[in-house]
């Protein structure tokens, strides 16, 4: 756990340094309203972890995590804006506190700032935009065509949340230079994670007591948002057993790279055990 708490630490430490390269001082004020707030930091963690497993450094990935999480941090911005929700991370959310236009400016000058750590690599690049076309394609069709099954939904699923897990994924095994396969591989593992962390979300949306949650719940119904309990005949049983099942295969895909450093590796295999057990 140590050695976990020294990566996020690195990992903070260098957000603070990007986000106070950013300028001029207003833009700079909202971009570290919106990216400091909190937050667990697990996509960076996710590119750090898989770059250490393949036998890359924690320095060799952590500029391309804090990339992933700038990208991250950009969604939710604009997430707050389409729910016009006033809060994110237990403090005001950026067009709360800033009005809409500074935060839609702030969503763009966040994704400035991860693209210019991503520029240095071809690679990298390309594995960002793909996923940022996923997720815009499953943030349109959340919007106008709710999904009217279980594989619509896990479809939805993969485009909103496993997009990004899998980017930064692939980034760490980049960053480590690893060949296509075990970048894929990676990528499938995190990408199933990012599934199972929603399928379990929605369900603790749905049946979560909010005191033991930490936040309000019912969210999901109250903005008519297709949840899995919502648009699905599962019970939440039955979607927890779902979420169980991409953890698994989640799994099976990390058990096709060659591991480097095995403490590196039982991270990742504890973040997915993780998200299908987490009450909160």
């Amino acid at each position: 756990m140590e050695r976990l708490e020294r990566r996020r630490a690195l990992i903070e430490e260098r957000l603070v340094e990007v986000i106070g390269d950013v300028e001029p001082d207003a833009l700079r004020d909202e971009v570290r309203h919106a990216a400091l707030a909190g937050g667990k930091r697990v996509r960076p963690l996710v590119s750090v972890l898989a770059c250490e497993t393949v036998g890359g450094t924690e320095e060799d990935a952590v500029d391309f995590g804090v990339g992933i999480e700038l990208v991250h941090t950009a969604s939710l911005v604009v997430d707050d804006i389409i729910d016009r929700s006033e809060l994110r991370r237990g403090t005001t959310s950026t067009w709360a506190e800033f009005g809409h236009g500074p935060a839609i400016i702030t969503s763009d000058g966040l994704l400035g700032e991860a693209f210019a750590l991503f520029s240095a690599d071809p690679d990298a690049t390309r594995v960002v935009a793909d996923a940022m076309v996923e997720l815009g394609v499953g943030e349109a069709t959340e919007l106008s065509a709710e999904p009217a099954n279980e594989d619509e939904y896990m479809t939805l699923a993969r485009r909103k949340t496993g997009a990004l897990f899998r980017a930064a994924a692939e980034l760490g095994a980049i960053a480590a230079d690893s060949d296509p396969v075990t970048v894929d591989a990676l990528g499938e593992y995190a990408e199933r994670v990012g599934v199972a962390f929603q399928i379990r979300d929605d369900v603790l949306d749905a049946v979560a007591d909010p005191e033991a949650l930490g936040k309000p719940t019912g969210h999901d119904a109250a903005l008519e948002r297709p949840s899995v309990v919502q648009v699905t005949k599962l019970t939440p049983e039955e979607a927890n057993d779902r979420a169980r099942r991409e953890a698994d295969r989640a799994i099976d895909a990390l058990d096709r790279v060659e591991v480097a450093d095995p403490d590196a590796r039982e991270y990742l295999l504890e973040l997915a055990e993780f998200v299908v057990d987490r009450e909160r």
